[in-house]
């Protein structure tokens, strides 16, 4: 999407206007409209499918029931693995994202032939693209589900395979939308940590706050996304360690307290876009805002590198570096990243070191 340094920050999250960010197609749903999300469990044998649990209209289970039999004919569905489609259901949206998994039992001695026998989990609500979003955290959140199949029959289907079945939309998609609400404009100061490797740490909270900030600061982390190996993302990290002081967090407060802010301009500019698709209550187009910002951060570091190689032999270059780190307002990020991936380059170090320096200079001028 970003195929060029010069595109302007607009370009990058105008999501009023772009196809591939139509709120509408990614919900699956009108923003005037409330979500309805569905979930719907089998118990698979052979080659039939038994109902166990459903939340979905009387006249829409037998459908989505025929669907799921198709896929599994042809092969479809394999043990463990979640599968995102659109399915037609006598539904108000009618049509809706499914995601299914089949869970498979563990074979035991008595039971050598079990092989393919389990349970079929789907979730549906939004759409197809909108659940691919979080196609990772439907996987874990079903695998979740895998010790609480194990009981004869399923006694415990109203204590806990129930109440978790219906809680799927809460605790896979709404947790970057939750973090959004919790800080509001202060978002910037957790996009910067999960760039730069800072810890951040939540006081005086529920462990549901806890984990959706580091669920969010891992999704917006660019660890695993870029060119870095272990030894450099680890080095990153160390870096960060020594030059920053965790984010803290504090919930005893309405808004929150957060102390050891550090924010730069690339990061500031999503704060609106962030806002505005969480006024909407629309978290599918949240995500896809958060993966937009992470591939801007890419693109730029991936820019910066090609810049650093070039201005080992140019000295227009290195002109062309300072200009870029100054315009694209993460510098102080894709510097530090720079920094650990060349740690063991000695003339790209010296090109960073001399592009530090000029940051520096940029921002006592300023200041």
């Amino acid at each position: 999407m970003f195929t060029s340094q010069t595109s302007s920050f607009q370009d990058s999250i105008d999501v009023e206007d772009r196809d591939e960010l139509d709120s509408e197609e990614i919900s699956g749903c009108s923003l005037r409209t409330q979500l309805s999300c569905y979930y719907t469990i089998y118990l698979y044998q052979g080659t039939s499918l038994t109902l166990v649990d459903s939340s979905l209209p009387s006249e829409a289970e037998p459908e989505l029931r025929c669907y799921i039999s198709r896929r599994l004919s042809k092969g479809a569905l394999l043990g463990g693995m979640g599968n995102i489609a659109t399915v037609e259901l006598s539904v108000p949206e009618q049509a809706v994202g499914c995601y299914c998994c089949l869970l498979e039992q563990e074979r035991s001695p008595e039971q050598p032939d079990a092989d393919g026998n389990g349970y079929v989990i789907c979730f549906m609500g939004g759409s197809e693209k909108g659940l691919n979003l979080f196609r990772l955290e439907l996987d874990k959140y079903v695998q979740g589900l895998q010790s609480s199949l194990q009981t004869p029959e399923l006694q415990n289907l109203e204590t806990e395979v129930r109440p978790y079945l219906s809680r799927w939309y809460e605790e896979s998609v709404m947790h970057i939308y939750r973090v959004v609400q919790l800080v509001h404009d202060s978002i910037s100061f957790l996009l910067h940590a999960a760039l730069s490797h800072t810890h951040v740490e939540v006081i005086n909270s529920d462990e549901r706050t806890k984990a959706d900030v580091s669920r969010f600061i891992k999704a917006a982390s660019l660890q695993g996304l870029s060119q870095q190996d272990t030894t450099a993302a680890s080095l990153c990290k160390a870096i960060s360690e020594d030059t920053h002081s965790d984010l803290i967090i504090d919930c005893s407060t309405s808004p929150p307290t957060l102390t050891n802010t550090v924010s730069n301009r690339f990061c500031d500019d999503w704060i609106q876009a962030f806002l505005n698709a969480a006024e909407r209550c629309n978290p599918f187009l949240l995500r896809q805002i958060l993966e937009n910002f992470k591939l801007k951060a890419i693109q730029d570091m991936n820019s910066l590198k090609r810049y650093v190689r070039q201005a080992e032999m140019s000295h227009y270059a290195l002109f062309r570096c300072c200009q870029f780190l100054q315009g694209c307002g993460n510098g102080d990020v894709l510097l530090q990243n720079a920094r650990a991936e060349h740690s063991d380059l000695p003339e790209a170090c010296s090109i960073i070191t001399v592009l530090e320096e000029f940051l520096r200079e940029q921002s006592q001028a300023q200041s």
